[in-house]
């Protein structure tokens, strides 16, 4: 410990420096900071998804990097300091977990969680869902929303139950298809998609890791039949679906 604390420091000494001597890290403010930091964590997840261990060791370092920057910027704004951040995190942490700090019994990591919410709501929130952040993208918010709402009970008892919602939802989207009405068959889309992630969650599937690794291996099938079809002296535009479509099943056969 003495050592992480050690390395710590010097990140923290590090960013002081740049802060005073280079023009560019003075320069920057909450707001140029903040796609920067959208990005970083991104980065993270893609190497999260692709088990790149060495990617994540690295986009970790990205990350701290940037909520030292943060804490630099709001002591110098006379906000709140490093050590207000770090003690807050500390301080919230004890008193949501009373059965690791205090005299609760848990049963299980399903008590642990309601416990948590039921703290949070001690905490002055008005709802279960307020911290959901509005600006997740609407699959993982999908995922939150679930599990919030799971946490006061709110969740189906079997995994029979949901795969019956999903069945009943892609009805409803067939009936508003078969109708023409535009806005019915968004509305109804929407909500066989919020059941399949409903369902991926009693599978114990991550809905959104699962969709990008679905991308990614598109993207590697994708430019590996227009590296074929070069080879070939073709470009994927000359080609006709169903030659497309050969390349397509020549390359699912390499794996």
């Amino acid at each position: 410990m003495e050592q992480v604390a050690i390395s710590f420091m010097r990140l923290v000494r590090i960013m002081d420096d740049l802060r005073e001597k280079c023009p560019w890290d003075r320069k920057q403010t909450i707001q140029t900071l903040r796609q920067l930091s959208i990005e970083e964590l991104y980065e993270l997840a893609d190497a999260i998804t692709d088990e790149d261990w060495v990617g994540i060791r690295e986009e970790l370092g990205d990350l701290f990097l940037h909520l030292v920057f943060y804490a630099k910027i709001g002591a110098e704004q006379g906000k709140f300091t490093l050590e207000d951040v770090l003690e807050g995190v500390s301080d919230k942490l004890v008193f949501r977990h009373p059965h690791i700090y205090g005299d609760v019994q848990v049963k299980d990591e399903e008590d642990v969680k309601r416990n948590w919410e039921k703290l949070k709501l001690k905490e002055g929130k008005t709802s279960i869902l307020a911290g959901v952040p509005v600006g997740l993208p609407a699959l993982v918010k999908a995922m939150r929303l679930q599990e919030k709402a799971k946490q006061v009970g709110f969740e189906w008892d079997t995994t029979e139950q949901v795969r019956d919602k999903v069945n009943e939802e892609t009805a409803e989207l067939e009936e508003a298809i078969a109708e023409g009405d535009q806005n019915k068959i968004e509305e109804e889309w929407g909500d066989l998609m919020f059941s399949m992630v409903n369902y991926a969650r009693f599978l114990k599937i991550d809905a959104e890791n699962a969709l990008e690794r679905t991308n990614k291996k598109f993207i590697h099938r994708f430019t590996r039949m227009e590296a074929l079809a070069s080879a070939k002296g073709n470009s994927l535009a000359d080609l006709t679906l169903s030659e497309m479509d050969g390349l397509w099943e020549e390359v699912k056969r390499e794996h």
